[in-house]
């Protein structure tokens, strides 16, 4: 089987694979402290309640795949590869790790290698043109060519953010749990903030959205003909609310992996 691991700012998902069905998930928080010893105690212990597993570090698991937005954490799960999975293949995406999808941006490196993941699953699943929304501590556009091309994005505030700055930086405000309120119009300041980040980032992702598909079809096509991928964490919240969203995929950037693996293994 084939264990696929997303580490992002806030959360790392891992993913494990028997060929292409995904058979087992977990969400963990992401610690940029934690060694490769820690991380290593860690995956043992989540893959060993698994049935289809053995108890011992590494036993079922016939590859690995990675990929991550914090440096130090890609690091520490680099040597958690050599040290207790050294004979397992393992493909960390980076620079030079083929994915099928050219990245046509001023600087590609400085593209998040989650988004560039994404919009391989996307491609996969769907075809060109699209925009993945993905919802996590940022909430990022990512635009995909008819051709299967990475041609740029949009980086907004992700909703938590959101949330907690309301909670820091407003005097009479104060954290609120993320929740649907009864009305658009809230009846008292919860749900008023509750709507406020609700509706308000269903309207930013429909307006953004809009604007994505004009430019990426042309004056010339139906900018309807682009589809609209949700994922990460925070999108079924927005989901019933936004009318772009065209497809719910929580486990593209998984997918995306297991793409990017089978794509490189077999020049290992």
């Amino acid at each position: 089987m084939l264990l696929t691991i997303d580490v992002g700012n806030t959360h790392t998902v891992l993913g494990l694979f028997d060929g292409e069905e995904i058979v087992e998930h977990w969400r963990i928080s992401t610690d940029a402290r934690r060694t490769a010893d820690e991380l290593a105690v860690l995956l043992q212990g989540l893959m060993g309640m698994h049935p289809l597993l053995g108890m011992e570090l590494g036993e079922g698991i016939d590859g690995i795949a990675i990929c991550s937005t914090v440096p130090s954490v890609l690091h520490e799960l680099r040597e958690v590869t050599r040290r207790y999975y050294g004979d397992i293949p393992a493909v960390l995406v980076e620079p030079g790790v083929k994915t099928g999808v050219p990245v046509l941006m001023d600087h590609p490196k400085e593209v998040g290698a989650d988004r560039i993941i994404n919009a391989v699953g996307a491609v996969e699943l769907y075809g060109g043109p699209c925009v993945v929304v993905d919802f996590g501590t940022a909430t990022t556009f990512d635009a995909v060519s008819a051709r299967g091309e990475y041609v740029g994005g949009v980086i907004a505030p992700g909703i938590e953010i959101s949330v907690e700055a309301l909670g820091v930086r407003g005097a009479q405000l104060r954290k609120i749990e993320l929740a649907r309120p009864r009305s658009v119009i809230g009846k008292n300041t919860v749900e008023a903030m509750q709507s406020g980040i609700l509706y308000g980032f269903a309207g930013q992702v429909d307006g953004v959205v809009e604007r994505m598909a004009r430019e990426l079809v042309g004056p010339d096509e139906d900018p309807d003909d682009v589809t609209v991928i949700a994922t990460g964490g925070l999108a079924p919240m927005v989901l019933g609310e936004s009318s772009a969203i065209d497809e719910h995929e929580p486990w593209l950037t998984l997918i995306g992996l297991r793409l990017v693996y089978e794509r490189n293994v077999s020049r290992m």
